[in-house]
């Protein structure tokens, strides 16, 4: 289809959206109260109880990110091999709830390195074998709609789990350790809502799978697809580890026991903008979103980095969370409408692939920036990667196929 070819702007209504969509959609937001309860304080966790760098934290972070990518190329290509989900998700989602005591009990960075590993593996495992089962369920006419509400319901979680940890920082006096501890809780609950309350759809009979990163398999996915991948790798340079929006408001002297406001703010305007960019990118051209997400997250790089009051800091931490609402569903959906049905997982699991290298790249340099230059060095740099990628997008040539101008 011609990439400036509008889609249709007729939708059936959301009340046709997959009972299993919701479901989803409230694993993931319970898995999420469980991460951010952690991550929201883990960056000042690292540098003021245990004495870590700038560095050390981007360090962490951007490994912890990579390998949560990298590792879903492996459960994307094994979902596609068995022409099942469910069962990986499942054991990503544990993994993930099991990992959470690690970070009540670590002394050291590298101890801390060692469980966020643990969990990132753990959402890696689960990350494409969902998302594809987000493809396979939801129709095709509310597919961007399903992971725009996927995603909403998963930032809900998002910004649930530090509004916990700032109640919970301040009636135990910051007691960062006994707040870790609990987010355990909403960890296996999320598991026995994903074991309990999704039934997979079954698969059409059809020829006997193979391995699908053998070269016929891989010739299948097309010029568009490994076009979303390039977009989606540019994006991520971009855009960094938000450990460093954490660290940027604590250096302006917010105090400890409130840092978890910086993810409640972001995750708020990411949650409520989910679903409507989603169901925008049914019906809109595809790179007016892209760009309109670059632009959002130039804004929130200027603000963070030459904020002259508080006010500043806190729109750059919305115009960052403005931005995920944007692209972050829109690139699950380009996915999902670019790779044939059978390679799905394969093809999320390579998008993620590269999108991990590209996280780990952009972490470690924002954290050497950090410890040479300061916040100002660091943002301004993600605002020049974010001026690299509009160029690209305008340009329309080279990783960004025609395909991916048009809607739907």
């Amino acid at each position: 289809m011609p990439m400036d070819k509008p889609m249709p702007s007729s939708n059936p209504p959301a009340a046709h959206m997959p009972r299993a969509i919701w479901i989803l959609g409230f694993v993931s937001l319970l898995m999420d109260v469980s991460s951010e309860l952690i991550h929201s304080l883990l960056p000042v966790f690292l540098v003021t109880t245990l004495g870590a760098s700038a560095l050390a934290v981007g360090v962490i972070e951007g490994l912890g990110e990579a390998t949560a990518l990298i590792v879903k190329v492996f459960s994307g290509v094994l979902s596609d091999r068995w022409g099942r989900r469910k069962g990986l998700a499942v054991l990503g989602y544990g993994l993930g709830a099991l990992s959470k005591p690690l970070f009540a009990i670590a002394s050291s960075a590298d101890m801390v390195l060692f469980a966020r590993l643990s969990d990132r593996i753990g959402k890696g495992i689960r990350g494409a074998p969902r998302d594809a089962l987000v493809a396979d369920i939801a129709p095709p006419e509310l597919r961007g709609a399903a992971f725009g509400l996927r995603q909403s319901l998963d930032t809900v979680g998002a910004f649930l789990g530090p509004l916990l940890a700032m109640g919970l920082m301040l009636l135990w006096a910051n007691d960062i350790r006994a707040v870790f501890w609990v987010a355990i809780i909403p960890g296996l609950l999320s598991v026995a809502l994903l074991i309990g309350g999704i039934t997979e759809p079954a698969h059409p009979a059809g020829p006997v799978r193979t391995n699908p990163i053998v070269r016929d398999s891989l010739r299948r996915l097309p010029r568009a697809y490994w076009g979303v991948v390039a977009v989606g790798a540019l994006f991520t340079l971009a855009r960094f580890s938000e450990a460093f929006l954490v660290l940027r408001a604590t250096q302006g002297g917010l105090p400890l026991a409130y840092t978890p406001l910086v993810l409640v703010a972001m995750n708020v305007v990411y949650s409520l903008s989910a679903y409507p960019f989603g169901r925008l990118s049914d019906r809109m051209r595809h790179r007016s979103l892209l760009l309109l997400g670059l632009v959002l997250l130039m804004a929130a790089d200027a603000a963070l980095a030459y904020s002259p009051a508080w006010g500043w800091v806190w729109l750059g931490i919305s115009l960052w969370g403005l931005h995920l609402g944007v692209t972050q569903g829109l690139f699950a959906k380009l996915v999902a409408d670019t790779a044939p049905g059978d390679l799905r997982g394969t093809a999320y699991g390579f998008f993620n692939l590269v999108a991990g290298g590209a996280m780990l790249i952009a972490s470690v340099l924002a954290g050497v920036i950090w410890d040479r230059i300061g916040a100002v060095g660091t943002f301004s740099a993600g605002a020049v990667f974010c001026a690299l990628a509009v160029i690209v997008l305008l340009a329309g040539r080279g990783p960004v196929p025609s395909k991916l101008a048009r809607g739907g």
